[in-house]
């Protein structure tokens, strides 16, 4: 297995950026990585107003993988998730549903044995580790890790766990893959603007899918697909996210625009990853659809 150290991370998807990493497609690499804060808070007694904004959600890469060109799709598999031994959450003016109610705060939650972080004396979390950022470079200009997009990013995805696939689109040559931002655990809607932030390690198989055009990403996870995306306004987030599952629908399962309207309404579900204004960061929304046994999967490999 390729090993990346934590201190090979960038804080944009660019096709400008020069990779760290060359590997065929097929391979594993091990992905250490610092938390959303670049691994500088330490003590409740620190201020969330000292954080330095430009060094948040660093992501570890960018992997160069060979034979990836626009119109393809990288395929990572999730293999395995270890978190580090502390967790950080925290409340930030300005962040966050409830951001009007609350103060400024900090708070290290000690991990035991990946199993469960103590957020006081008497509650205990169960730890589901999960990965925040996952992406490509864009075609276009640079996009910091902290947002979400096309590309990927910043998507907070509760189903990017040990066991998912996640498909991104292609946009330049080489992917130029990156990740990082682990949680071990995090809430739907992620409306604090964080979960339990922590460093840690990923296990990932990194594959090239020729000509399996998305325009969005795609997650499978046990037997459910989830389309990505994201825009400031949540309901054209829900309508984009949406949108994108209809094409598949249409394409791999051989429906109409109708008969996979009426499908989704259904069984599928419309499922909120991040919701965490007032912020500078995009809502993301996936939509859930379960794969129905006498059908293909909604990506060919």
């Amino acid at each position: 297995m390729l090993l990346l150290a934590r201190d090979t991370h960038i804080f944009s998807f660019s096709k400008h950026h020069t990779p760290v990493l060359n590997v065929i497609s097929g391979s594993t690499v091990k992905f250490q990585t610092m938390d959303c804060f670049s691994n500088t808070i330490h003590s409740p007694d620190q201020s969330v107003e000292a954080i330095d904004y430009s060094r948040i959600n660093p992501a570890t890469g960018p992997v160069y993988i060979e034979g990836a060109e626009p119109g393809d799709v990288i395929k990572a598999e999730i293999l395995e998730i270890r978190v580090a031994g502390q967790g950080v959450l925290a409340s930030i003016p300005g962040i966050g549903t409830l951001t009007h109610t609350a103060e400024s705060a900090i708070k290290i939650l000690p991990i035991a044995s990946g199993q469960t972080a103590t957020f006081s004396e008497h509650i205990e979390l169960d730890v589901r580790p999960m990965v925040g950022v996952i992406g490509v470079a864009p075609a276009g200009a640079d996009i910091p890790c902290g947002h979400p997009g096309n590309h990927g990013g910043n998507m907070d995805a509760t189903c990017i766990t040990s066991g998912s696939s996640v498909y991104l689109p292609v946009n330049v040559s080489g992917a130029l893959f990156a990740l990082g931002d682990l949680h071990a655990a995090m809430g739907d809607g992620e409306i604090c603007g964080v979960g339990i932030e922590v460093a840690g390690e990923v296990d990932v198989r990194l594959s090239v899918i020729k000509g399996a055009e998305l325009d969005w990403p795609l997650v499978h996870r046990g037997n459910d697909w989830y389309t990505i995306a994201s825009d400031h306004d949540l309901l054209t987030a829900i309508r984009l996210a949406s949108e994108s599952m209809q094409r598949l629908l249409v394409k791999e399962w051989e429906l109409s625009n109708t008969e996979a309207y009426m499908l989704m309404g259904a069984a599928g579900d419309v499922q909120v990853n991040q919701a965490c204004k007032p912020c500078s960061v995009e809502s993301v929304v996936r939509f859930r659809m379960p794969q129905m046994k006498s059908l293909k999967p909604l990506i060919q490999e």
